[in-house]
């Protein structure tokens, strides 16, 4: 809890420098970036747009027809898993679910990666320490992925019990905020 404790203290005081950096809680913490930008010109997809390290899940996102969605009003919270997340799963699980016939699975999965609401990673420990260590988030496809800090790092468990690392938090658009992962979460 001690660590919980000095982690939230170091992400509120790197909330008040307006430049991405980089935090490390401990001697053995994982390094989290952290970027207190806000963009008010672009919103959630705009941000994936911008990023080299997320073509897989904007390829997937259009696939599932969800860029409208996605840009609407929100606000969302969208955990965004990387290119390498995605190639980390079996061969050829994206070419297929990318298929036209298989729309409504990859719209199930990526609304699984999004929550509704604007939650910055500063409500994200919040919920973990008022929760006595796990967060209970429910997105929008209606499914469950717990919060929790595992040797300092904020980590998403999904329904099927696989862990996620938060590796860059607080990337603010006008209709909520972005927090990459480095693995695809999977609903049951």
């Amino acid at each position: 809890m001690k660590n919980v404790f000095f982690f939230s203290l170091v992400l509120s005081a790197l909330f008040l420098s307006p430049n991405p950096i980089n935090a490390q809680c401990s001697s053995s913490a994982k390094a989290v970036k952290v970027s207190n930008h806000h963009d008010t010109q672009k919103d959630v997809v705009d941000i994936a747009l911008g990023s080299k390290d997320h073509t897989t899940l904007v390829a997937a996102i259009k696939a599932a027809d969800l860029v409208s969605t996605l840009k609407s009003d929100g606000p969302f919270t969208v955990f965004a898993p990387t290119n390498s997340a995605f190639d980390a799963l079996p061969e050829g699980t994206v070419a297929n679910l990318l298929k036209p016939e298989n729309k409504k699975t990859l719209a199930t999965i990526l609304t699984y990666h999004v929550v509704a609401g604007n939650i910055d990673s500063k409500a994200v420990v919040q919920a973990i320490q008022d929760g006595k260590g796990k967060a209970s988030l429910t997105t929008v496809s209606g499914g469950k992925l717990q919060a929790m800090i595992v040797n300092d790092q904020v980590m998403l468990k999904d329904e099927n019990g696989n862990l996620a690392g938060v590796t860059a938090v607080d990337l603010k658009g006008n209709n909520g905020v972005v927090h990459v992962i480095d693995k695809v979460v999977l609903p049951k």
